[in-house]
């Protein structure tokens, strides 16, 4: 088969591998109908995620159809279409009892396209099946659905409800890529009184518009922290979410938060942020990191097959999967492209 394998810091190649093969009683063999890029998989290209060795296969999201099973699988079968999540979970761990499958100690966690293979191939190998990929629901487009594999649930999980957003807080999200954005939709569902996305890119303040935002800043013109604080008469958003990941953006993102604010972060770091403490001990704030644990994505199908969420807004681009070059060409420079996601389908 295919694949998108990694060989190191800046390179990459689509290039012919072994098809994977059932390997525990657990696991599935799933062929890849379509696949997104991640911003993570820019990060681990630039280096900036270790653990991500020569030869590994990337890519953490999927739609598929199952092609084979392990004795011990008992929710899908083969032919079934399967949303593959980012997180795999062995389900029987501290952490997995917790509902935090993305600490999972069992086998699990962030696994696909950063300790094993990843989906940016035609068939990918997916352990603990019965609790790590989601049946299709029916009439929803697989574009869609693929979003659920994680920037929605990151957006909702990390950023929504790690940052505690409630009906009337103002929400002051920095980065309005595609996290962020996830972040901005999933605010909306608790009401807060207003929305406020900061980006340098003007195309993705335009996009940020579109998906719920009430008023965008622009911060290589504006000083985007004395423009929340007018509009809050002085005292900062009452929660901060950070959808960037480099240490500027979490800088600024805590200095937009009032006394009292909650911080979220989200973005994936490659270098150290400050965090000025000798300013902030004594301001009541509350600062939240996390790995998305995909709790949430049973919750958020049942909304997008409800039509409460519009998944498939955030999908710009269309590449068939032999075109893996230059759609990462096309997401890495979404400034000028205006890329949010793209998909890729047999």
């Amino acid at each position: 088969m295919r694949a998108l394998v990694y060989h190191g810091p800046g390179r990459k190649s689509w290039e012919d591998v072994p098809e994977p093969e059932i390997v525990a009683d657990g696991d599935a063999v799933v062929r890849v109908d379509a696949v997104t890029i991640c911003g993570t998989d820019l990060h681990i290209l630039k280096g900036d995620v270790p653990a991500v060795t020569d030869g590994r296969i990337l890519g953490h999201e999927a739609v598929g159809t199952v092609e084979a099973v392990g004795s011990g699988v008992r929710t899908v079968a083969p032919g079934d279409q399967v949303l593959v999540s980012c997180i795999t979970a062995c389900g029987t761990c501290r952490f997995c009892r917790e509902s935090r499958y993305g600490q999972c100690l069992g086998g699990g966690g962030w696994i696909l396209g950063h300790k094993i293979d990843g989906t940016q191939a035609e068939y990918v190998r997916v352990p603990f099946a019965d609790t790590s990929v989601h049946p299709l629901p029916s009439g929803v487009p697989a574009q869609d659905v693929l979003m659920l594999a994680d920037i929605l649930p990151t957006g909702y999980e990390v950023g929504v409800l790690n940052g505690a957003v409630r009906p009337g807080d103002v929400v002051a999200v920095v980065g309005a890529g595609p996290i962020g954005l996830a972040a901005i939709m999933g605010a909306r569902l608790f009401s807060p009184s207003h929305v406020v996305a900061i980006d340098l890119a003007d195309s993705r303040l335009e996009a940020a518009k579109q998906f719920g935002a009430d008023a965008t800043v622009n911060n290589s013109r504006q000083d985007a922290l004395a423009a929340v604080r007018d509009m809050t008469g002085g005292l900062g958003a009452d929660v901060a979410i950070e959808a960037v990941g480099v240490p500027e953006a979490f800088e600024l993102t805590v200095a937009l938060a009032r006394p009292g604010g909650r911080i979220a972060n989200i973005g994936v770091h490659g270098a150290p942020a400050a965090l000025h403490l000798e300013e902030q001990w004594i301001r009541d704030i509350t600062i939240t990191t996390g790995l998305v644990d995909t709790f949430s994505t049973p919750t958020l199908l049942r909304l997008v097959a409800g039509h409460q969420l519009d998944a498939g807004r955030f999908v710009t681009h269309h590449f068939a999967l032999e075109e893996f070059p230059r759609a990462y060409e096309v997401f890495a420079d979404a400034g000028r492209t205006g890329a949010l996601k793209v998909v890729l389908t047999r």
